[in-house]
């Protein structure tokens, strides 16, 4: 039996160390994918902050033809604040959201135990602000933060946010409407389930 040449072993370790690098290549592709977390927004007001994860998050899905929802994660979380009448909350955004079309469901629990809602979406950012100087800025089309100035009326208390992230969507019969790929949800202590359902 004849022993291998010195080019056979080189070339082996040349292709075993191709295949490691692209065995290793491989692993820190899929931890990248695995690490990538779901956008979260930031809440603060009156002092303090909090971590707002979706409550609802989905990846779309781009074909050449349409466009789908693909993976799915409902954790349902709800973040809690408190901000008092007359307070300012500030809602920092990913680029997640930022880049996106989106909606903010602003609602109000009134005295006798009623509710009102007002809708802050991406084309009026500042709607809400008391600036509605910067509506017309072009500057400020994306912008990283919102704020918004609760009424100073104890009557009237800020229950909940909600920011959604609407998509176009078509079912099997063919109805086409608006479905929320994503979530993001902050209560304050005056929500109740049963006004805001």
């Amino acid at each position: 039996m004849s022993q291998p040449k010195a080019r056979t072993i080189i070339a082996l370790l040349a292709v075993l160390a191709v295949v490691a690098v692209a065995y290793f290549a491989a692993i820190v592709v899929i931890a990248r994918h695995t690490d990538k977390s779901e956008p979260a927004i930031t809440a603060y007001a009156h002092g303090k902050s909090v971590t707002v994860a979706p409550f609802l998050y989905c990846d779309l899905e781009v074909s050449k033809e349409r466009l789908s929802m693909g993976k799915c994660n409902t954790t349902e979380a709800v973040s809690d604040l408190d901000v008092p009448p007359g307070s300012t909350i500030q809602l920092s955004l990913p680029k997640e959201i930022v880049d996106a079309p989106w909606e903010l469901l602003i609602g109000y629990r009134l005295p006798n135990n009623k509710a009102d809602a007002e809708i802050l979406t991406y084309k009026e950012p500042w709607k809400l602000s008391g600036k509605p100087e910067r509506d017309q800025d072009s500057k400020w089309d994306k912008p990283r933060t919102l704020t918004i100035k609760t009424p100073a009326n104890e009557g009237v208390k800020l229950a909940i946010m909600e920011l959604h992230l609407p998509i176009p969507a078509r079912d099997e019969a063919g109805n086409e409407g608006v479905i929320s790929r994503g979530i993001w949800a902050v209560h304050t202590p005056a929500f109740d389930p049963a006004l805001f359902s």
